[in-house]
């Protein structure tokens, strides 16, 4: 198989309690076209004041030209994923079904705007998608019921982008959730997580 690579851009900050998080995007860079996993914010929203956001938005890296991203994979739609969709209009955004279902629907769920910004072009997915050879779209509820991850494809044991399938590296050493377990179930080589440094890997 040709080389697919995940590089993780870091595109802003969030307060959760005491701890300041990391906000991460990925961009796949697979032979046949180049996927942004998730978009961070872009602006701020009153909405979400108390989390002190810390923007670095994708459109402000300079080595990241987004024109060259041929499509976009949300894991889930909570505001921190989607807040840069906008910056795709035209392009295809692939996202769980039930997850844009629940978005548009249920209450403090997510930004609405955001969600339906103007010219965004979503693809609904049922279940399991190959979107590029090598590159796989799992539905993994938990934390939420339409979240999913990405199953990048390598000569060695896949990597997964977890999206917030896994929000602490310490959630895969006692899974509690099916999407959880699906990603040890992989046997994966590295995950990476939305709000992580570092990818999680397997002890040794």
């Amino acid at each position: 198989m040709e080389s697919i690579t995940v590089t993780p851009v870091l595109v802003g900050s969030l307060l959760a309690g005491e701890e300041r998080l990391p906000v991460y995007v990925h961009v796949i860079d697979h032979p046949d076209g180049r996927i942004v996993v998730d978009t961070g914010m872009t602006r701020l929203h009153p909405a979400v004041d108390d989390m002190d956001p810390r923007l670095e938005p994708l459109d402000t890296h300079a080595e990241l030209d987004l024109d060259s991203i041929a499509a976009v994979v949300n894991t889930h739609l909570h505001f921190d994923h989607c807040g840069g969709n906008h910056l795709f209009a035209g392009r295809p955004i692939y996202v769980q079904r039930q997850e844009l279902e629940d978005a548009r629907t249920l209450e403090d769920y997510t930004i609405p705007d955001w969600v339906d910004a103007p010219g965004i072009d979503y693809v609904p997915v049922d279940g399991e998608l190959e979107l590029l050879p090598g590159v796989r779209l799992l539905p993994a509820p938990g934390h939420t019921r339409g979240s999913q991850i990405v199953v990048v494809e390598t000569d060695e044991r896949p990597i997964v982008i977890a999206g917030d399938t896994v929000v602490w590296a310490a959630q895969l050493d006692e899974p509690d959730t099916e999407g959880q377990r699906l990603i040890l179930a992989l046997e994966p080589q590295q995950v990476w997580l939305s709000h992580a440094d570092e990818p999680w890997r397997p002890a040794r």
